[in-house]
């Protein structure tokens, strides 16, 4: 969870670059319009019915500028806001809440939007043994923020990151001449703790990944004739993962084949931005 420790740790350096792509050298018209230290409140207004998700990445935004900033708030990640609602105050240096408006909403508007999509897939699962998971197709520089929405929203995370785990696709397969020679390899290289995973396309692709003593076998693209096939052939022998056009119509049937694990980029590359501005921004007497 994002929490003081770990924000110091893996996003404030992510938070600081975002902020320094928006502020070359100046907010030239803030600085124009607002020419000296001027304390002010504006209001974080929620303008469609969502999960929250960010609320401490835009408040570190606005302290990263300075410290000194209030971010008031009751509500916390996870918690369901409708349109019209207000989410709390932020105060602090007119400037500072100018200038740090836009980076601050894009972080909160993506992660609430992820958050919101992956709930309303989340509730197609509820009641069946297969777990919904994100991948790594994330937005560049964005990762560690997209995935954290992913959980809030009530899926889980598949690996991180390349070293986070071994997943043998396709095109390590062709470098390694077999699944059975990528297996055999990965047993060989990766520490024993982790677990393999080979991507499979067909039935041939299964029993091979079987064979060679894969921990997880994912069935890619398949039909759902063929991914039953699959499941039932697998058995307890290793775990199974459905990847590729997963939708959310398509979600409880494939849940219904007994698969443990689906996996969709969606979540991440395809969930549009929650709407929540920033509005009223008056100055204050202190």
């Amino acid at each position: 969870m994002l929490n003081g420790v770990t924000m110091r740790l893996n996003a404030d350096e992510y938070i600081l670059h975002a902020l320094k792509e928006d502020i070359t050298s100046e907010d030239v018209t803030t600085n124009a319009v607002v020419r000296g230290a001027c304390p002010g409140r504006a209001e974080l207004i929620c303008k469609e019915d969502g999960i929250l998700c960010g609320l401490t990445v835009f408040e570190r935004t606005f302290h990263l500028l300075d410290e000194t900033s209030v971010f008031e708030t009751a509500y916390k990640d996870g918690d369901f806001v409708e349109k019209g609602q207000l989410i709390g105050t932020i105060s602090g240096d007119i400037r500072v809440l100018l200038s740090g408006e836009r980076t601050a909403l894009n972080y909160l508007q993506r992660m609430s939007g992820i958050a919101t999509y992956t709930r309303s897939l989340a509730k197609e699962l509820e009641g069946t043994k297969t777990t919904l998971l994100d991948t790594r197709k994330t937005t560049p520089n964005m990762r560690p923020f997209e995935k954290y929405a992913v959980k809030i929203g009530g899926g889980q995370n598949h690996r991180y990151n390349l070293s986070d785990g071994v997943l043998i696709k396709d095109n390590h397969i062709g470098a390694a001449g077999s699944i059975a020679k990528a297996v055999a390899m990965a047993k060989e290289y990766a520490p024993f703790v982790r677990k393999i995973e080979v991507e499979t396309e067909n039935l041939d692709m299964v029993q091979e990944a079987l064979e060679a003593g894969a921990d997880i076998i994912m069935l890619d693209n398949m039909d759902d004739e063929t991914m039953k096939r699959a499941v039932e052939l697998i058995g307890k022998k290793a775990l199974t993962e459905c990847s590729g056009n997963v939708t959310k119509d398509r979600l409880k049937e494939i849940a219904a084949i007994g698969v443990d694990f689906v996996s969709a980029g969606a979540l991440t590359h395809s969930a549009p931005i929650m709407d929540i501005s920033l509005k009223n921004l008056v100055p204050v007497k202190l």
